[in-house]
């Protein structure tokens, strides 16, 4: 568990209230209550035992603290909040400096994904941002891009380090899969990407050999060493950095010859063996497929395992193809481990295949309990190839088997699929997609029509979301 603080928030709401909110860890004990303090002074003279929040009614602006109390007894104060002016925060950013690519693009900079971990080991969350150029590009397209960057803030907008991935590293949506998580369980969370020759940690330092640029009169980058590094998350700074497992070998071997197949990444963390985090980094879905466990422990980075649909292991080749754009973990076979779902497949925590329906290539997918009546996790997800997919382009499949359970009949590439309890009228999760309509966790429609499809977020409070 992460070694957070209490995250305690307080929002004006409107003249005469403040809305109030912190944290439930998930190492507190079920009796646990809460007592809450302006100032000086309780405002829960009874503890409250069945929530996170409170509104207060009050006109003035003063400062929060919270008590936990077990068996009656207040324990230490939490940290203080202020509260806010505005019903947000705001972090002022520093935004890089444009350039010039060698084809003569002028190009600025737009922050893009966002990631949050603990990297001081104060308690509280900083965000890493990543940085992309205006003229970054999907892999199927071609052009030169600019640097991408990665960095650090608190938030009170103070800005710890910078990362320059350098030129070998392109711009666009499928490149950087950055992970912030603490790895090794020291109470800060570290940074790890993929990394090349001329990138600079957020000490200045150059990974690699600083003047090679490797890309192509394209703006491909299909030649020269590829990394993984593993940056302390406090300074930025490379802790370990080794080759990239797999390395690109033939970019053919992917499913084509100009370099869009053999960059498709993906990244997660999982808990492989079931006690401590791993990284998991991944290349490939439309073909080959391929997914290496990391461990970093004890300043050491060393490689756990590699799943290669490509390897003479006997049954791996029936995994070619059958990866998402995404991929996410879960314990699907009730071992204590973490599998990794990539979608239409699924590698068991020791590294071997656990099973694939053979359904290819999707969008979306989401994996969690969404039929209660049903032991384990099932895997709702949409399908890209009817080819493969047969009649369902959108189905929900067993997330131990593979086993499709029940699907929606449809035509064509199926390009977004969504789960999330929205109508506690029925039982588990309602589900739905790019095609037909809204349905319950058993395949029945319930409605027609179709709600936004790409997140889902818990926001007013109730156990719904939204």
């Amino acid at each position: 568990m992460e070694k957070l603080n209490r995250g305690l928030v307080a929002v004006r709401t409107s003249n005469n209230q403040v809305y109030i909110s912190w944290r439930l860890f998930g190492t507190d004990p079920p009796t646990i209550a809460f007592v809450l303090y302006r100032g000086q002074t309780i405002i829960t003279p009874i503890p409250l035992i069945d929530r996170t929040n409170f509104v207060d009614y009050t006109s003035t602006n003063d400062i929060y603290t919270i008590r936990s109390t077990l068996n009656g007894v207040e324990q230490a104060y939490s940290e203080s909040a202020m509260v806010w002016s505005h019903q947000y925060l705001t972090i002022p950013l520093q935004i890089p400096v444009g350039g010039t690519t060698p084809d003569g693009v002028v190009y600025t900079y737009n922050a893009n994904d966002c990631s949050v971990g603990d990297l001081d080991g104060d308690g509280e969350y900083e965000i890493v941002l990543k940085w992309d150029p205006s003229n970054s590009h999907d892999n199927a397209h071609s052009g030169y891009t600019g640097n991408v960057y990665l960095d650090a803030y608190k938030l009170n907008g103070t800005h710890l380090w910078r990362i320059d991935l350098g030129k070998n590293i392109r711009a666009g949506a499928h490149y950087t899969q950055f992970i912030v998580y603490d790895l090794d369980g020291d109470g800060k969370a570290e940074v790890a990407c993929k990394t090349a020759d001329g990138t600079k940690d957020g000490g200045n330092v150059v990974i690699g050999n600083p003047n090679a640029d490797h890309r192509n009169s394209n703006g491909y980058i299909l030649t020269g060493p590829e990394y993984l590094t593993v940056f302390n998350g406090q300074s930025g700074r490379a802790m370990a950095t080794t080759d990239f497992v797999p390395a690109r070998g033939s970019v053919t071997s992917w499913g084509d010859n100009y370099g869009n197949r053999v960059d498709r990444f993906v990244a997660a963390v999982a808990y492989v063996d079931g006690r401590r985090p791993s990284l998991i980094m991944g290349r490939g879905y439309y073909t080959r497929l391929v997914r290496t466990a990391w461990d970093w422990r004890n300043g050491n980075l060393t490689r756990r395992w590699t799943f290669d649909s490509s390897s003479s292991t006997p049954g791996n080749s029936l995994y070619a193809g059958q990866g998402n754009h995404q991929m996410t973990v879960g314990d699907v076979d009730g071992d204590g481990k973490d599998e990794i779902c990539n979608g239409a497949s699924a590698v068991d925590d020791n590294g071997r295949g656990l099973y694939t329906n053979s359904k290819g290539h999707g969008d979306a997918l989401h994996m969690t309990d969404i039929d209660p009546d049903r032991p384990g996790q099932e895997v709702w997800q949409c399908y890209e190839d009817r080819k493969s997919y047969g009649q369902h382009g959108l189905a929900l499949h067993d997330g131990k088997t593979g086993q499709v359970l029940w699907g929606v009949s449809t035509t064509g590439d199926i390009g977004r699929a969504m789960a999330a309890d929205i109508d506690p009228r029925y039982k588990g999760l309602e589900v739905w997609g790019a095609s037909g309509g809204l349905y319950d966790c058993k395949g029945i429609q319930i409605a027609a029509n179709r709600p936004s499809m790409n997140f889902g977020i818990w926001w007013d409070g109730d156990l719904s979301r939204e």
